[in-house]
């Protein structure tokens, strides 16, 4: 099958660059750098899309469900990133976000011929971690006409889950076959084609908000501290520390003491300090708010 790329925004020449080659190597950096800038003004423009998703997968997180990020080449890679991130930085279970790459772990360090061809694999990946109605899938493609990603799609619709697109081209099989299309116009890339550049800075802006928002939403966040961040090296033992101490004002040592009776959980322990509970009282009072820190402490008030 012949496949026309000449209509695709993303695949179209830049005329800012068309001399870049000829370039000193500060006027080069200088053109990528002001193409770069377009790209968070494009982002803006999908924010209303952004917000109904944050929505639908907070929902989803309430009620069982997961999100599944979609894609192949750069775009599958940002989703795999996005999702291994949300376990250490909200101490979210590995289950709840999840990446799928056409072509599976080989795929994440080095191309798979013609796995992003496969409409089939894209449904059978989704078969694979038993993808049902509760769950929301976002398949992501700068092109937006990715048959991997088309197909996964198509099968989550068959299973009453919600179907979301992230893409980088106005119109395209993917925004047609979404429930919800955030489609950042970014332009021609600096490199024709190229679009692990522009848009795929693009993706990984809307990546950041799905799943920060959606875990601010869900409880995750007291102002803006990772509450339930996991202690899993020294760095992080440290930054939690530090946590309770911002939230609180308390001294360093309560902080420790705090933490070390609810063995390293952030949220408990500042209720605990904020609520002059103990442990366990704090654990209920963060179970009756639904593990949000803000109304455990205000509840208690």
């Amino acid at each position: 099958m012949k496949i026309d790329l000449t209509q695709l925004v993303t695949e179209s020449r830049n005329p800012v660059s068309a001399n870049i080659d000829a370039l000193s190597t500060l006027e080069m950096l200088t053109v990528i750098n002001n193409e770069d800038k377009k790209v968070p003004l494009a982002v803006e423009k999908t924010l209303p899309e952004i917000a109904k998703t944050v929505d639908l997968i907070a929902h989803a997180f309430n009620h069982g469900g997961r999100l599944i990020y979609i894609g192949a080449g750069t775009s599958g890679r940002l989703g795999i990133l996005d999702a291994s991130e949300c376990p250490p930085t909200y101490g979210s279970d590995p289950s709840k976000v999840v990446g799928l790459i056409a072509g599976g772990k080989t795929a994440i360090l080095k191309a798979v011929e013609n796995a992003e061809d496969n409409r089939e694999l894209g449904t059978q990946d989704l078969k694979d971690i038993d993808f049902d109605k509760n769950d929301v899938l976002v398949g992501i493609a700068a092109s937006g006409r990715t048959p991997y990603v088309l197909g996964a799609m198509e099968y989550a619709r068959s299973q009453g889950g919600a179907v979301i697109s992230v893409s980088c081209n106005p119109v395209s099989p993917m925004t047609q076959a979404a429930d919800i299309a955030i489609t950042p116009i970014v332009g021609a890339e600096i490199v024709t084609g190229s679009s692990r550049m522009k848009a795929g800075t693009a993706q990984k802006l809307v990546l950041n908000m799905l799943t920060t928002g959606a875990m601010i939403k869900t409880g995750k966040v007291y102002g803006n501290l990772m509450v339930d961040v996991e202690a899993t090296n020294a760095k992080l033992v440290e930054r939690q520390k530090n946590i309770v101490i911002a939230a609180t004002e308390c001294d360093r040592d309560t902080a420790e003491a705090a933490l070390q009776q609810c063995n390293g959980h952030c949220k408990t322990a500042i209720v605990m300090i904020l609520t002059q509970s103990d442990a366990q009282q704090a654990t209920q009072l963060l179970s009756k708010s639904n593990g949000f820190t803000r109304h455990a402490i205000q509840d208690n008030a």
